[in-house]
């Protein structure tokens, strides 16, 4: 469901009225928009969804059951990326503060977040109650708030993209798609892939 509490300055859409700069890693923006394309199928009032990024080539050579249940016989391009989605958060748990606690291997090139978000305009920072009920009410009852669906990825390279949909312009032309758009998530899904890996017996791919 749409989390209700006005991210932080840095961690909301930094300009939502226009695209930044175009993808240095054009697999990681495809990958982006197919996972956003994916998740607007199922409507509005979702829950956060991550996913793994992998080197599809890389899956179909070491994972064909995995590939073949996700219907991929290899990569349509080389450095494709897979997205592979992880259990969902939880309960009660917001994804941000789920990502602090997690290290990716390896065998995993990227990673992604999805996140549904009540975002006020700017300048109302100062009226937002410091109470965490009040500000939830505060945030759905503003009448310039907007409902935005954020999907984030980066990779271990350095790369980033991002993608955002309002709710009230809920049509594929009206994505805006970029570089840096959410900077406080793309820190954060960064932070998860130069951190220490989970142990050996772990499946990173399903974590």
């Amino acid at each position: 469901m749409t989390d209700p509490t006005p991210p932080a300055p840095d961690a909301g859409p930094a300009d939502a009225a226009a695209p930044d700069a175009l993808p240095e890693d054009p697999a990681l923006a495809t990958a982006v928009l197919e996972i956003e394309a994916h998740v607007a199928q199922d409507g509005w009032d979702q829950p956060a969804r991550l996913y793994a990024l992998v080197d599809t080539a890389e899956l179909v050579a070491q994972e064909p059951a995995l590939a073949a249940v996700m219907e991929i016989d290899g990569p349509a391009e080389d450095g494709s990326l897979t997205p592979i989605e992880q259990d969902g958060l939880p309960p009660g748990q917001v994804l941000e503060d789920v990502l602090h606690g997690i290290a990716w291997p390896d065998s995993v090139a990227g990673c992604a977040a999805v996140i549904e978000r009540l975002v006020l305009p700017p300048g109302v920072d100062d009226d937002i109650p410091d109470d965490p009920a009040a500000a939830e009410l505060f945030a759905r009852e503003h009448p310039d708030r907007q409902e935005v669906r954020m999907v984030a990825g980066v990779t271990r390279a350095g790369a980033s993209y991002c993608a955002l949909r309002l709710r009230a312009h809920d049509d594929e032309q009206s994505v805006v798609n970029g570089t840096e758009l959410v900077p406080g998530l793309l820190q954060l899904l960064h932070e998860t892939l130069h951190d220490t890996p989970p142990r050996p017996d772990e499946n990173p791919e399903q974590a």
